[in-house]
């Protein structure tokens, strides 16, 4: 089955049967950070995370008497920025009126009496293209690589929350398969830098979600039920929930994010919104429009998460 361009009568086939995509349509970190629609908004595509400022290494004060009659050095506290970008996401949606006006025209198996699953092909053809958007969204959230665009023919790319970890807590396995000591190391490293341990959600890949749960899982004691399916662990620092098994994270890594403080970032176009539908002039006889949107992910103080990268897989 191939996707195409623009929809026609022959190439978009109406069938009876319900639907149905093997594909990854779930968007679970796009969900807990707030959906298409929950998150803030900015009118710059460049915006800021936060602001940073650290003190002194710690050390035992030696001041005598003598010493505490003249002023200390003075030390300034130094703030710096982090920043992210909004990037563009982008469907276009076409069908011909024939198409349009063949709705009751089916093909494969038919009983009497069947109708068409979809009622609307524009209708469907929109719901998928924005299902598609929240697909590259959740990607890009979590493998995006950043780039600042500096003239008109470059993109700006957000910065996900694996190139987010690689600055701050990150722990590679050097293929090493996972385990409680690895998980362990990070879990320090993150302390170590600071990280607050609020809302930690844990996503990974279906290999290593079953890692885990044979590395922290333990045999049920009725004796009728077998297999284990961990939820959450409980660490030193706090409890870390985990995700289901997600297909958009890369089989090799791991990623612990806290969510209280990671939003989507809108950047709305005046009089129409951010990630909207819009007729295109009709060049024939065509229904064409666009999906349009402008989203960065601000996945707040990187010391807050962590990741596990080059895993055996």
């Amino acid at each position: 089955m191939a996707n195409t361009t623009q929809g026609n009568v022959w190439n978009l086939p109406n069938y009876v049967g319900e639907l149905f995509t093997a594909d990854m349509i779930n968007t679970p970190f796009l969900t807990m950070a707030g959906g298409l629609t929950g998150g803030v908004q900015t009118n710059n595509f460049e915006f800021a995370i936060d602001s940073e400022y650290a003190h002194e290494t710690l050390a035992q004060e030696t001041i005598t008497e003598t010493e505490s009659l003249t002023p200390p050095t003075v030390i300034s506290y130094v703030r710096d920025q982090t920043k992210n970008v909004t990037q563009i996401f982008q469907e276009q949606v076409s069908v011909t009126y024939v198409r349009m006006s063949n709705q009751g025209r089916l093909s494969g198996i038919n009983t009497a009496g069947a109708k068409n699953s979809v009622a609307s092909e524009k209708d469907f053809q929109i719901a998928r293209a924005l299902e598609a958007i929240a697909r590259k969204v959740e990607w890009h959230f979590l493998q995006g690589t950043y780039a600042l665009s500096a003239a008109v023919n470059q993109p700006n790319q957000t910065r996900g929350m694996l190139e987010v970890c690689a600055g701050m807590s990150t722990v590679a396995a050097a293929g090493a398969a996972f385990s409680k000591t690895l998980f362990d190391t990070l879990m320090l490293e993150m302390f170590d830098h600071g990280a607050m341990f609020k809302n930690m959600v844990l996503f990974c890949n279906g290999y290593q979600k079953q890692m885990i749960s044979n590395i922290y899982g333990y045999a049920p004691e009725d004796r009728n039920v077998g297999g284990v399916n961990i939820k959450q662990i409980e660490t030193d620092f706090g409890n870390i929930g985990i995700a289901p098994a997600h297909r958009m994270m890369p089989t090799s890594s791991l990623l612990l994010a806290d969510m209280s403080v990671i939003s989507p970032v809108f950047q709305p176009v005046p009089g129409k919104g951010n990630m909207f539908y819009e007729e295109l002039a009709r060049t024939g006889a065509a229904e064409t429009g666009q999906l349009f949107g402008q989203i960065g992910l601000n996945s707040g103080p990187d010391f807050a998460h962590g990741s596990l990268t080059g895993l055996l897989v």
